[in-house]
């Protein structure tokens, strides 16, 4: 990334923290305000949600899991980074600008790897989390809530083992 694409994604993610707070600032008023998300790969859907936010002048989040897009393809065979790539092409064509689009990843974590053990499905779950911000999603969620290959299968995970691969992931971030 050179010096003018970091300074006007820098700019443009100053206009949407702008926009959430507005949006924030209403719900404080007690006004109905929110952002709608869309969770999906489809191209017919992120295009109706792209034609959306510009038809309204709002903000589209689109997001993807670590099903759909993840460092291996995921089952769209898109990266992060290639994920981002397409849907900054696709607000391109129809005019939506850069700063109206927010882009977030949903569930990050080993959910993709859980019939492999701990430390690999969570070290490809680290390198997810990467990934992800490396490309320039905005909204990270994470999910370390599904039990690996070595963990008790007769139980759901502990809350402490769920905090500390939470907090392992999070410090990627």
């Amino acid at each position: 990334m050179n010096h003018t694409e970091y300074w006007r994604c820098s700019y443009e993610k100053n206009q949407q923290h702008h926009f959430l707070d507005r949006v924030i600032e209403k719900q404080n008023r007690g006004e109905i305000a929110g952002v709608t998300s869309i969770c999906s790969a489809n191209s017919e859907v992120l295009k109706a949600a792209l034609i959306h936010a510009q038809k309204i002048k709002g903000v589209a989040l689109i997001e993807s899991t670590c099903n759909q897009v993840n460092q291996y393809g995921g089952y769209t065979g898109m990266t992060p980074l290639q994920f981002v790539k397409y849907l900054r092409a696709m607000s391109e064509r129809i005019g939506l600008s850069y700063g109206k689009l927010l882009i977030g990843g949903d569930h990050l974590g080993p959910n993709v790897w859980k019939k492999e053990p701990t430390v690999t499905a969570m070290g490809k779950s680290r390198i997810l989390v990467r990934d992800y911000i490396r490309a320039g999603y905005q909204k990270i969620h994470i999910d370390s809530s599904m039990r690996c290959a070595d963990d008790p299968q007769h139980a759901p995970l502990a809350p402490k083992e769920i905090a500390e691969r939470t907090a392992d992931l999070a410090a990627v971030s």
